[in-house]
């Protein structure tokens, strides 16, 4: 009798280790499944695209280097978005000096370099030459006037620039997402441009960046700059995306999980930006 109960107890115990021992090992852990959420398929993602939240004047414009959406009724764009990677930086095109009238737009429609002339305005790139010397297509479409805003002299050639150079730092060790373009307040301060279109002088530019997605460990930052002379530390510009959103009526990085999404949009941290 005693060697039954024995052998009862010793099936009761191996049937109890299969269930709860070996079928855990097979179990994800809720920290496991939160790494999970983390990662990010990669694969023909175009994360920099962003989703207004607001009706705009728009024709979406597909460029060698870029995607613009150009307001027909200002007469600059909307955003300008683009991916910059290793493979761009490198240099086999020297910077372009002309500027010219978008092939795609009806003749009558494409703003032409004349309307910047004696205006005291620079042609601000929004998407920059200096992310565009990989390729000579490339070159010549970051000098469409599609990608061009009325930028302040001091702001194009000092703040904005040094910001241009450190996305381009930023790209060297991991692909980086970016979005710029101009923040047109209700009312205009410093009004318009032009002798045969009427360009809008916007009063600041924004501009968001997204990395780490290849890594699995993504961070955003948002910047915002006055369209005026200024020389300044980068933290003066520094919002968090979300703050952007706001400001702009735009939902930047969309492509992302939510849960991802929520979290590096909610927060801009410098200091992970060396």
């Amino acid at each position: 009798m005693n060697k039954l109960y024995t052998t009862i107890i010793l099936v009761l115990l191996a049937a109890l280790y299969f269930a709860f021992g070996q079928g855990q090992e097979n179990e994800v852990s809720p920290l496991q499944e939160k790494e999970t959420s983390l990662s990010v398929d990669t694969e023909n993602v175009r994360y920099e695209i962003p989703v207004s939240t607001k009706e705009r004047a728009e024709i979406l414009l597909e460029q060698y280097g870029y995607t613009v959406s150009y307001n027909p009724e200002l007469y600059i764009p909307n955003w300008v978005a683009w991916e910059l990677n290793e493979e761009k930086l490198v240099v086999r095109e020297s910077r372009s000096s002309k500027f010219y009238p978008n092939p795609k737009l009806p003749e009558d429609e494409a703003v032409t370099t004349k309307e910047y002339s004696g205006s005291g305005w620079d042609r601000g790139h929004m998407c920059p030459a200096g992310d565009n010397k990989y390729h000579w297509r490339a070159m010549n479409e970051s000098f469409y006037m599609t990608n061009i805003c009325p930028q302040n002299h001091n702001l194009n050639r000092g703040d904005w620039k040094e910001l241009e150079e450190a996305c381009r730092r930023w790209a060297e060790e991991e692909p980086v997402y970016i979005v710029c373009g101009p923040i047109n307040y209700r009312t205009p301060k410093y009004g318009y441009i032009g002798k045969e279109f009427k360009i809008r002088i916007p009063d600041a530019f924004f501009k968001v960046v997204l990395t780490g997605v290849q890594s699995g460990n993504p961070r955003a930052i948002g910047f915002i700059y006055k369209n005026e002379a200024g020389n300044n530390k980068r933290d003066k510009y520094v919002n968090s995306v979300d703050e952007v959103e706001r400001i702009t009526s735009m939902d930047f990085f969309s492509a992302l999980p939510d849960d991802v999404e929520r979290r590096v949009e909610a927060v801009c941290k410098l200091s992970d930006w060396p």
